[in-house]
């Protein structure tokens, strides 16, 4: 059962107890999202996010959602009725939330115009990245879409306090889980489903537990490719790699690079000749390679990169995008990469 279902089933059944404790003379008073108790939000509510002040007078209820990340959060907290856009697609949805996205307009693979953003007349949106909120090669800033009293919200996972990493940052720190974690609680709070984010980052650090329960990759080195064969975005050692590899006692061979994503040559990763490549399967075409298929074609047909050990054995995991972006999926690629380590013990 999905996390909105059975969040449905339970406010369901705590209504229908609270309605036979009562007789027939009580008033029985519904919580309303302004109420000041544990559990709900109390407005006018102000959150400091990414250096930035953002004040919500009551729930929003036309979000624009720029990236997949930050879609799928809202989706699993039930709020797929006041989303009225989405765009930056890496992969299919998750299954478990086909049905919430069915109905939700997708306004842009990639990244929307402004135009097309405010066409939608929201009243929130929110993204994955900061380099949608840049004024040159973005959507639009933070600051144009206050203009007109547009809300913003950006992932914690891209912050280090009031610096933004995809915006032309650099981390100074390895991200974590808590970073994931903290997105959807304040978004839960944003919108008054708190019970919903509670339940939701439960259910994550529960399978993240489960999935990483006597693993130990043993040191083990790896490499994260992601995209392009001609010259390849592998995942540096501070960004949502960090998480995977200390979860699962892998060693990034680039864990000395602070970029997230850097673009890097052949020769690089050829010499570095990590054990095992964790390869990025994007079902859609934005650069060559995009495509896992594509990715282990090149690695064995490229006269460098067929020379790898990783690639003789096809000691290969493959991730979807979003498993390997900081997300809600960062326990999907858990699973996978404590699958592949049980599969493939190190001699």
């Amino acid at each position: 059962m999905s996390i909105t279902k059975r969040v449905c089933a339970t406010i369901a059944a705590v209504a229908a107890m609270s309605l036979a404790a009562c007789g027939a003379s009580e008033t029985v008073t519904e919580p309303t999202s302004a109420a000041s108790g544990e559990g709900h939000t109390s407005y006018p509510l102000t959150i400091e996010n990414c250096g930035q002040s953002v004040t919500f007078d009551k729930a929003p209820e036309r979000t624009v959602s720029l990236d997949q990340g930050s879609t799928e959060i809202l989706l699993s907290l039930g709020l797929e009725d006041k989303v009225v856009g989405t765009a930056s697609w890496t992969d299919p949805i998750l299954p478990s939330l086909e049905e919430a996205n069915a109905e939700v307009p997708r306004l842009a693979d990639n990244a929307p115009t402004y135009e097309v953003v405010m066409g939608t007349d929201p009243d929130f949106v929110t993204a994955s990245f900061a380099r949608h909120y840049k004024t040159e090669g973005g959507v639009a800033s933070r600051e144009r879409f206050a203009e007109t009293n547009i809300n913003t919200f950006l992932s914690p996972t891209d912050c280090e306090g009031s610096k933004t990493i995809n915006g032309g940052g650099t981390r100074s720190v390895a991200l974590t889980e808590d970073k994931v974690y903290e997105e959807i609680s304040t978004l839960a709070e944003i919108f008054d489903v708190q019970s919903r984010g509670e339940e939701l980052i439960s259910e994550l650090k529960s399978r993240a537990d489960a999935a990483t329960k006597d693993i130990n990759g043993s040191g083990q080195t790896v490499a994260y490719w992601f995209a392009d064969t001609k010259t390849p975005y592998v995942a540096g050692g501070l960004g949502s790699a960090a998480i995977l590899s200390n979860k699962t006692g892998l060693k990034n061979v680039f864990a000395d690079t602070a970029d997230d994503w850097p673009a890097v040559g052949w020769e690089t990763v050829v010499e570095k000749n990590p054990q095992i490549l964790v390869l990025g399967d994007l079902l859609r075409d934005r650069f060559p390679g995009d495509r896992l298929d594509d990715k282990e074609e090149f690695l064995a047909s490229d006269p460098l990169t067929s020379t790898m050990d990783a690639v003789k054995n096809e000691r290969y995991i493959a991730l979807h995008g979003a498993e390997m972006n900081p997300s809600i999926r960062f326990v999907d690629g858990l699973e996978k990469i404590s699958a592949y380590l049980k599969e493939h013990p190190q001699n």
